[in-house]
């Protein structure tokens, strides 16, 4: 089975029957959550941050709500749109967390035949008759770019919008999304401008830059927001690990990102250049986890081509969670010279294991740290040359300096942000009962 979309998408849909037919709603709305993206990638070994999001919604909302909790999908074969069976769904997330946990431990031709077992398995089903009032939950961007599509979808569940918005960066820094970024993002903003009735942020800095693309002055659109979530048993060891024979010495820096424009590596590399021919072999390893993005060929030329980085600089493409999670714990510090982020999570997760962080000077990064990280511009070369060495150095002063910073951080569960999300369910749903 090769994933597809339709030209059409298609809705599988029962004759409607009206609203509330035959006594009054429930109390609780029906929550139904869209769960096109991961869907669309069961094929993939690794997640993206999205994916991480939209599993986490899944596994939370069945532990919360599950008898008011239903699942939908777009399917990736054929394009049509309907509800998941919950058995099904149970079992897709166990095959994905597996999947994600440890990568290397299964061949990618079972990976493969796996997956078309579960998609099948997820074939979508028609929308039931509605028996009480419905919210439909998008915690991705998955299809909000197909206004029609959308309206429907929630024409046909006869249910209000609420979406999570991760960032509008294609919009505020089209120079860093791919070449049709902008204006898919756009088309995604139109959604949610016009059919959304609550949106959730990630971080207060992506609701202000939202606020610009939102055109419909609707006064009973709930908006709030909701840092994403950090739980302790999905952090980083705070020793070193001995289960990756590839790890470096210490010292070593991370960066966790996917090798594209907007992240910066090409401030790392030229720093990490100037380190190996001043320090030679005392130089600080670099390891870069992250998938190679778009319209990254001048980091990825120094990448391959730079004789000084070698055996300096380690690319570690496709990491399982846990091995990422390990080699984290063990580093100096997690660099994330990002020219815009939405969130931050590396961020977070660093700083709850325990490991110091020097990042961009920006707003988001400021909500999810605080006052702990060491902030740089990103633009400042010398200054991020200055820390990692300062990093460096054994004892390092202001190393421990963070380190005592961090003891008044406390990072965000995900417990505490699917809090938020309840309420924003009930706030909506107060408003479809009214």
């Amino acid at each position: 089975m090769k994933p597809f979309r339709a030209f059409a998408p298609m809705l599988l849909t029962r004759t409607w029957v009206p609203q509330w037919l035959g006594g009054r709603p429930s109390e609780d709305a029906e929550v139904v959550l869209d769960l096109s993206r991961l869907l669309s990638r069961s094929y993939h070994v690794t997640p993206t941050g999205i994916d991480r999001v939209e599993f986490v919604y899944a596994r939370e909302l069945l532990d919360r709500i599950p008898d008011r909790l239903a699942f939908a999908a777009v399917h990736p074969a054929g394009g049509y749109y309907g509800r998941l069976p919950v058995g099904a769904v149970r079992q897709f997330l166990s095959f994905t967390d597996a999947r994600w946990q440890n990568p290397d431990a299964f061949d990618p031709q079972a990976v493969r035949a796996a997956a078309n077992r579960h998609l099948l398995a997820l074939r979508p089903r028609p929308v039931p008759t509605a028996d009480r009032r419905r919210i439909y939950l998008q915690a991705s961007h998955h299809h909000l770019d197909d206004i029609d599509l959308v309206a429907a979808i929630l024409k046909r569940e006869r249910a209000r919008l609420i979406a999570l918005i991760h960032d509008v960066i294609p919009l505020t820094h089209p120079e860093f999304a791919r070449s049709d970024g902008q204006a898919r993002h756009a088309k995604v903003m139109r959604t949610i401008d016009r059919h959304a009735s609550g949106i959730i942020g990630n971080s207060a800095a992506t609701i202000a830059a939202v606020g610009a693309h939102l055109t419909n002055a609707r006064g009973d659109r709930v908006i709030r927001v909701a840092h994403l979530g950090t739980d302790p048993a999905e952090l980083p060891s705070a020793s070193r690990s001995t289960i990756l024979p590839a790890s470096p010495a210490a010292p070593y820096f991370v960066c966790v990102a996917t090798i594209e424009p907007r992240k910066n590596h090409l401030l790392l590399l030229n720093v990490w250049r100037r380190l190996v021919e001043t320090l030679g072999s005392a130089a600080p390893k670099l390891v870069l986890i992250g998938r190679r993005g778009w319209e990254n060929e001048n980091a990825i030329d120094m990448i391959e081509r730079c004789t000084a980085l070698s055996g300096h600089v380690i690319e570690a493409s496709d990491m399982s969670d846990r091995a990422m999670q390990a080699m984290l714990g063990g580093a100096q510090a997690l660099l994330l010279p990002s020219f815009a982020e939405g969130f931050g999570m590396p961020v977070s997760e660093a700083l709850a294991a325990g490991v110091p962080v020097i990042c961009s000077d920006i707003a988001a990064l400021r909500e999810v740290g605080g006052e702990t990280p060491d902030y740089l511009d990103p633009l400042d070369g010398l200054g991020w040359l200055e820390a990692v060495i300062a990093y460096s150095r054994p004892g390092s002063p202001r190393r421990a300096a963070q380190l005592d910073r961090m003891a008044q951080w406390r990072p965000v569960s995900w417990a505490e942000h699917i809090d938020v999300v309840e309420a924003t369910i009930d706030s909506v749903g107060a408003m479809a009962r009214g």
